[in-house]
């Protein structure tokens, strides 16, 4: 094959495994068996290998990872990643509510205003940046103000596309969150129970740990996923979030699901809470983990026109889930000794399973605490997991 010929074949096979691979993850309406795929992507590779000067950095092949990365470079956002406040009652929301439409008074009396209402997502916020359809560069949260390049490694989630389809922007920045779909963290768990290793405490933590990790092959094998929603840079693509959220599945994004009721448009306080409720009893049934419900209020122009405050947007907001609490039995005590000499006496608890995470030990904090709560060995006590 001349390198002409092998350049055609690249772009071919780039092209038809791209498609495949959006038909699998997103679609979840696969056209070709994992056999079949997993042969088209051993031609692309071997092509690249022989031709490497035609190999694209956003090539199929990145998927399965290799890259080692052995500093993660810092870059700071374009537009800063806020964070949300946060509410845990209908009277909280109802304030909110109350707060949104005051600055918006001026508006006609009839006009109503609609809401978006997302699930909250207990992962790990990403920005990804879009130049000519293509995936340039991936950064992390941070401070807010400025993140780590984690490129590489979000290069390895195959519910992002590598190259998008349609009539997307020249260059613009889409969010979302990263997370550890539950059935892949329990088959990691498994693996480390069956090397006799410590197994990882929740799905959150070792999300962000894996995201970090230097080698993209790593990453690649645990099986990451991700729900991206919220755009930047592209203007007023739509008139509403909900809108833009719908198109830019368009351009072969994985968006929250308006048909599993992922996100809902809604108009009323009322609507609002109907989708905690709903999502308070149903999380349990999901997939991945959520702490909460995302708030916000659609059209962009009353966004602007509300604002943010320092830390957070003024057009939305978290209502975060009350805190769980199960049942343990405390079977001893051991004291802490901190390093300016307090001594702290911790309690020592038969292991539970609480929001994601495996809790064996919860702070007494003095003496006081085991007199006000009258402990004593082998008691039955509620452990609690709050913020």
């Amino acid at each position: 094959m001349n390198p002409k010929e092998a350049e055609t074949k690249i772009k071919e096979l780039t092209s038809e495994l791209n498609k495949h691979n959006h038909l699998y993850y997103v679609v979840n309406e696969p056209e070709i068996s994992d056999y079949d795929f997993d042969v088209l992507l051993k031609k692309l590779l071997y092509l690249e290998n022989q031709f490497p000067q035609f190999a694209d950095s956003n090539s199929p092949t990145k998927r399965v990872g290799g890259d080692i990365t052995k500093k993660f470079e810092t870059v700071k956002h374009k537009y800063p990643m806020l964070s949300l406040s946060n509410t845990y009652s209908k009277e909280e929301i109802e304030e909110w509510v109350g707060r949104v439409k005051k600055v918006l008074a001026h508006e006609n009396e009839d006009t109503k205003i609609e809401y978006v209402c997302e699930l909250k997502y207990d992962g790990v916020a990403i920005g990804i940046q879009y130049v000519n359809g293509e995936l340039k560069q991936a950064i992390t949260r941070g401070d807010g103000t400025q993140g780590e390049n984690v490129t590489a490694n979000v290069k390895t989630i195959r519910t992002v596309p590598l190259m998008l389809r349609g009539d997307f922007p020249n260059d613009f920045e889409i969010r979302g969150e990263i997370f550890f779909p539950l059935k892949n963290f329990q088959r990691l768990n498994e693996l480390k129970r069956e090397a006799d290793e410590p197994e990882f405490a929740n799905p959150r933590n070792t999300a962000s740990g894996t995201l970090k990790m230097q080698d993209s092959k790593i990453v690649a094998e645990r099986g990451l996923d991700c729900y991206l929603y919220g755009v930047y840079g592209t203007g007023n693509l739509r008139e509403g979030h909900y809108e833009t959220v719908l198109k830019v599945a368009d351009w072969g994004f994985k968006i929250p699901s308006p048909q599993k009721r992922y996100i809902e448009k809604v108009d009323s306080v009322e609507s609002v809470m109907s989708f905690i409720n709903h999502w308070s009893e149903e999380r349990k049934n999901l997939p991945f983990e959520i702490d909460g419900i995302v708030i916000k209020v659609n059209a962009y122009h009353r966004q602007e026109e509300l604002g943010y405050t320092a830390k957070s947007p003024r057009w939305a907001i978290a209502y975060k889930f009350k805190a769980e609490r199960v049942e343990s039995v405390l079977e001893s005590v051991h004291y802490q000794v901190g390093r300016t000499g307090a001594i702290t006496p911790v309690a020592n608890l038969k292991a539970i399973q609480l929001g994601g995470t495996t809790v064996r030990r919860a702070s007494l904090h003095n003496a006081d605490q085991i007199e006000k709560l009258d402990l004593y060995l082998n008691d039955a006590v509620y452990v609690e997991k709050g913020g």
